[in-house]
């Protein structure tokens, strides 16, 4: 039996002999189902009418997406690390030129994801990367559509994955929300995002949603504690879940006049 993708997320399902009646991640308020309605493919599908571009993220980093656009159009990051490398957020295709792309640039030991929108073939890329373990946050175990024993549910506000690499729950977009700090990234340390806080196109500045394509803000208190959740980190660069989307340096300057800012026009007038 197949296991469907939803077309507008890009979330894998479980394998079924029919595609599902409905992607409830789409059916949720963060997300939607496109106009004409919802639809679904597979991956062998997937891989006659898409390919991945890999392409270094200097240093120290290779992002992975899928062209022409699919879904979200987000790209992966394989993390470079000595004894423990990480495949940050996933993308929906998965096929042997990025398989054998992450084993060229030394494998992977995890699969992090920062949120549900971006569970995409996580069970794919683990079992295509020799079974590793994937880590999500607790909060959002609901989410899953393909349960699978390699799934390593965690649960707090931190998580360390190795030396220098912790999953931060910061929350927000959605309650397990995660981002992913590398402390020796040079120069001074990077933060891995996804659209959790998302860069914007002045890439000086991101920003914080609980819905993107709905525009619904979040709440003034939930951003200052999502701005102190990382306060306390050294990081000079963020990368966001596009191509592009990076903040080169001054990047926890930027975090917290950004959410400085997004308070203040918040509670103007209030």
């Amino acid at each position: 039996m197949p296991a469907y993708y939803c077309v507008t997320c890009g979330t894998q399902h479980a394998d079924t002999p029919e595609p599902p009646a409905e992607c409830p991640i789409c059916l949720d308020e963060r997300q939607y189902v496109r106009w004409s309605g919802q639809a679904w493919t597979t991956l062998d599908a997937l891989r006659q009418t898409h390919r991945n571009r890999i392409e270094p993220e200097p240093p120290g980093l290779l992002g992975i997406g899928t062209e022409p656009k699919f879904a979200i159009g987000q790209r992966a990051l394989v993390v470079s690390h000595p004894v423990h490398p990480v495949l940050w957020d996933c993308v929906s295709l998965v096929d042997d030129a990025s398989v054998g792309a992450i084993g060229t640039a030394g494998g992977v030991a995890a699969i992090a994801i920062s949120h549900p929108h971006y569970y995409a073939g996580m069970i794919e890329w683990s079992i295509a990367l020799g079974g590793v373990p994937v880590y999500l946050h607790e909060a959002d175990r609901r989410w899953v559509m393909r349960p699978h024993p390699a799934i390593r549910y965690w649960s707090g506000d931190t998580h360390r994955l190795a030396d220098g690499l912790t999953l931060i729950r910061v929350g927000g977009h959605f309650d397990g929300g995660t981002i992913l700090h590398m402390a020796a990234h040079p120069p001074g340390g990077a933060m891995l995002t996804g659209d959790v806080m998302q860069v914007c196109e002045d890439r000086r500045w991101v920003s914080f949603m609980y819905s993107y394509p709905n525009f619904i803000p979040l709440p003034p208190n939930t951003v200052r504690r999502i701005a102190a959740a990382v306060a306390r980190y050294r990081f000079d660069t963020l990368y966001g879940a596009w191509w592009g989307r990076i903040i080169a340096s001054g990047a926890h300057q930027a975090v917290q006049r950004s959410a400085e800012r997004y308070v203040a026009h918040l509670s103007a007038g209030a």
